[in-house]
């Protein structure tokens, strides 16, 4: 069956195991209580294995939604920016007219800025928290963080919270930075560092200051317009909190905090730009984002959403088509529930993690691009995906580099990265070019019946591809995604203090489930 006739339909994805191994591979971590649905699931899939293998590997159901949600104004994905230093959200408004449509823009103030300028705290730790709350509140469905310059070095401590599963949120996709602030010690003539305090000594930027400073920090004159704005954030700017970045936030060295941070990352930085600039951008930076996408803007200084918002904005509109509004979303009400109290942080970070839209291009690690790609054709077989899919193989053979596994092999296969190099190399050798043959050809070789010749006989073939189902569902169904759609809410069983289930019976839900998991409602919590 092809792709585009997958599409037309729904499937159960307990029938997609298709004789894999006779025990079940894990659906979440093995740590928590089985919820209603996790035994209800089980049962479907252990009711399928029992019967005879069908020549049509899947069924029919009702489907449910993996359609990217679009936010408030049609946009598929919200983008919320943290704005620089002496700048405000309002810094960002030309940006939001650029991209109306296509991504929704909101620009959050932070504390000492624009509208939070009598805010009495401006240090990085109460600027984090106020970033988070202010999401807690509004982030719902896929969205990107991004910041420019100073809020680049806060955008970056906010996703290193999320991805760990600190902070109370769910749907990070992504990152947008304009010549953002390094997590470690900002790179700044002291010299300039000096004469920037300087203008904070008696109060408030004055005018003549703050003109300076937009002459020093852009590479020809701003409109009018926006020339007028800028102004007018920097003079009602705290001075204290003007100080506070530039004596300590700046300085601040939060690159054992952030670490690596692997999810997709625009960077657009100006080639006028003295510190952080288009040349210096890729060494501050790539070592923390691996994914990341440099984008230089020529003729640019560091103001580039006033300098450049045309040029910005078609660079976020592409790399949110090509590396954003990737794979399913997760439900809201499933959302809701990972960032709730009921999910300790760990698994929450782990189900962030694995949320992160795939790396479109995934370079393998244990296999060749060709394997890959011959592994990528076997999955759509093995786990057909409707709508935005995931990279169920990209993320085997990621875990073939890690070494991982479900804790046991054949002991006719060798070790599993020379067994998927070996059954691979086999299988291609009967592959059709053909896609509406694949599946005789996948049926064959699972049935030992294959006339393949190559590094693994039909018997070896067989056993291995036993393997191969297994993981590539295991990567299926440990996305929360995947989790919503079947209805297993297992994992919250954590947080503080751990609560467990009332009652275990089939057709049976809690009050603090969500509805998808179906049943009626047995209210009550267990502490």
């Amino acid at each position: 069956m092809s792709r585009a006739e997958r599409r037309g339909s729904c499937r159960a994805p307990t029938q997609l195991i298709r004789g894999a191994h006779d025990s079940l591979p894990p659906i979440p971590p093995p740590l928590i209580a089985p919820s209603p649905a996790y035994t209800n699931a089980l049962a479907q899939i252990a009711a399928i294995r029992k019967r005879p293998f069908p020549r049509s590997w899947v069924s029919e159901r009702e489907c449910m939604p993996t359609e990217n949600a679009s936010a408030p104004g049609g946009a598929p994905v919200t983008l919320y920016l943290l704005h620089a230093l002496g700048a405000s959200a309002g810094s960002f408004d030309r940006l939001a007219d650029q991209l109306d449509g296509r991504v929704r823009v909101e620009g959050i103030d932070l504390p000492g800025f624009g509208s939070l300028a009598d805010a009495t705290d401006s240090s990085i730790d109460a600027t984090v928290a106020h970033v988070v709350a202010h999401l807690g509140r509004h982030a719902r469905g896929r969205w990107v963080l991004g910041g420019h310059s100073m809020g680049g070095k806060i955008a970056a401590l906010v996703a290193s919270r999320v991805l760990r599963g600190d902070a109370p949120l769910v749907g990070l996709a992504g990152l947008v930075l304009m010549a953002p602030s390094p997590p470690r010690p900002e790179p700044m003539d002291e010299t300039r560092r000096e004469r920037m305090l300087s203008w904070v000594d008696g109060g408030r930027i004055s005018e003549q200051d703050a003109e300076t400073f937009l002459a020093q920090n852009t590479a020809r004159p701003l409109e009018p317009a926006a020339h007028a704005d800028a102004v007018a954030d920097l003079r009602r700017t705290s001075p204290e909190a003007w100080r506070a970045w530039l004596e300590t936030g700046s300085r601040v060295d939060a690159s054992a905090e952030v670490g690596t941070l692997d999810l997709p990352v625009l960077v657009l930085a100006g080639t006028d730009d003295d510190d952080l600039g288009a040349a210096a951008q890729p060494g501050l930076l790539a070592s923390v984002y691996p994914r990341a996408r440099f984008v230089p803007l020529d003729d640019t200084g560091h103001l580039i959403p006033l300098e450049r918002s045309a040029e910005a904005a078609e660079a976020i509109a592409r790399f949110v088509d090509d590396e954003v509004l990737l794979g399913p979303v997760v439900p809201a009400d499933w959302a809701t529930l990972i960032a709730g109290d009921r999910v300790d942080a760990r698994v929450r970070g782990i189900l962030n993690r694995r949320a992160v839209p795939d790396d479109r291009g995934y370079a393998p690690e244990v296999l060749d691009v060709a394997q890959l790609t011959l592994l990528r054709e076997v999955a759509d077989l093995v786990v057909p995906q409707d709508g935005p899919a995931i990279d169920v193989a990209a993320r085997v053979d990621a875990q073939l580099a890690r070494g991982e596994g479900d804790g046991w092999r054949s002991a006719d296969l060798p070790p599993d990265p020379e067994a998927y190099r070996a059954g691979l190399d086999t299988l291609a050798a009967v592959w059709p070019t053909e896609p509406t043959a694949r599946e005789d050809a996948l049926r064959a070789a699972i049935e030992g019946t294959t006339d393949a010749a190559g590094p693994l006989d039909a018997a070896r073939l067989k056993v291995w591809l036993e393997d191969v189902r297994n993981d590539l569902v295991r990567q299926w169904l440990a996305h929360p995604a995947s989790m919503a759609r079947i209805g297993y809410d297992g994992f919250a069983t954590g947080g503080s203090p751990i609560r467990g289930f009332v009652e275990l019976r089939l057709g049976r839900r809690e009050d603090w489930e969500p509805a998808g998991v179906g049943g009626t409602v047995a209210t009550g919590d267990a502490a």
